[in-house]
């Protein structure tokens, strides 16, 4: 199984604050997390997907990807 991680751990792992995860998870927003018991705890994979599933391309990386460079 993967890492689980508590909602304080998940938050400074990606770099925000707990209530933000919180706040989240009132809205249905935001990573997947598993509910144990009355326990909240978060997948490691599933922040790493979380954050993936946000990535934005830009053109400058969609031209590093794609090995055309900079004109």
């Amino acid at each position: 199984m993967s890492q689980l991680m508590n909602t304080p751990e998940a938050a400074e792992y990606l770099g925000f604050r707990p209530n933000t995860l919180e706040v989240w998870r009132c809205h249905g927003r935001g990573p997947r997390y598993c509910k144990l018991g009355r326990k909240v705890v978060y997948k490691k994979n599933d922040l790493d997907s979380f954050v993936t599933a946000n990535e934005v391309n830009t053109l400058d990386s969609y031209c590093e990807s794609s090995g055309g460079g900079r004109r």
